[in-house]
């Protein structure tokens, strides 16, 4: 905090999150970036009082820059107004950016892997296709209305509407009403 009052800041303009800079919520922070306006400038001692991971501090960067708000961190002699903070601050970019990168990389990789392997990605379905195809028989057979068969099998009207559409037969009806027999 003295670093901050020899660096000309207001004994009322600190604001200090007694949590870890870990932790997503941080009140106090979150209440410094509502306050500054374009113009301004957020003077930290140090970055990883800011945060505590590079992609975060590399967001919350580009956001005050965005802004028209600089940054001074104060024991690292960097100062955004300048050209050579500037350049400080984007060279801490590029370890994000490659960060980011290979998690996008390596999870293509892992999803054409599970592909390759005959898996297929997202939710199985709510029937089997056994169970799809005699929905469908009952129906075809008018034997059942979508609700009925929603019934049968647990699932909402929804789901069975949503089996029966993929042959495109089914006309949507009303709550309670049953298909039309030929």
């Amino acid at each position: 905090m003295d670093a901050l009052l020899q660096h000309g800041v207001e004994r009322g303009d600190i604001h200090v999150d007694t949590a870890s800079g870990a932790k997503a919520s941080r009140p106090k922070l979150d209440l410094v970036l509502q306050l500054l306006r374009p113009g301004d400038t957020l003077k930290i001692t140090r970055l990883d009082r800011l945060s505590r991971s590079v992609p975060h501090l590399v967001t919350l960067g580009a956001n005050l820059r965005e802004r028209g708000i600089g940054l001074h961190v104060i024991e690292q002699g960097i100062d955004t107004s300048t050209v050579e903070g500037r350049a400080m601050f984007g060279m801490l970019s590029v370890p994000a950016e490659l960060q980011r990168e290979l998690i996008v990389a390596n999870t293509m990789d892992g999803l054409a892997a599970a592909r390759a392997r005959g898996r297929k990605g997202g939710r199985r379905p709510s029937l089997t296709e056994d169970q799809a195809a005699l929905a469908q028989q009952l129906y075809d057979a008018r034997e059942k209305t979508v609700q009925q068969i929603a019934d049968l099998f647990g699932v909402p009207r929804s789901t069975g509407y949503g089996h029966l559409d993929r042959e495109k037969t089914v006309p949507r009806q009303p709550k309670g009403t049953a298909p039309a027999k030929p």
